[in-house]
């Protein structure tokens, strides 16, 4: 990715559906792969494992065992996925703006949070 191309970078890294629902997700409590499933937007199981990789793999969110056997995971935003709350608020202001009756998210999820 060239360094004079920050949209289209970004693009790259967040720009299908779910990348930015499961940070919404991380943001609002959510930590675990079953978790993720529940969310109205209803994300196929292969499609969750393989962004909750592509994601990790982008330091976007650490994962830590908390069950040996089977594994699992749970799942928290680095420093990195915590910096796109802004991205997240200005999309939900935007799509609250122009699609009438779309989910308001809470006043805890729209302040602004230091790092």
């Amino acid at each position: 990715m060239s360094p004079y191309l920050p949209i289209a970078g970004s693009l790259d890294l967040l720009g299908d559906k779910w990348t930015l629902v499961l940070v919404r997700d991380l943001v609002t409590g959510k930590r675990r792969y079953g978790e993720f499933l529940d969310s109205p937007e209803g994300i196929a199981t292969n499609i969750l494992a393989a962004r909750l990789k592509e994601m990790t793999d982008a330091g976007l969110i650490d994962k830590h065992p908390y069950q040996r056997n089977p594994l699992r995971h749970d799942y928290v935003l680095t420093a990195r996925g915590r910096d796109l709350l802004p991205v997240l608020q200005a999309f939900c202001r935007w799509g609250n703006r122009h699609f009438p009756g779309s989910w308001v998210p809470p006043e805890s999820f729209m302040k602004p949070r230091s790092r």
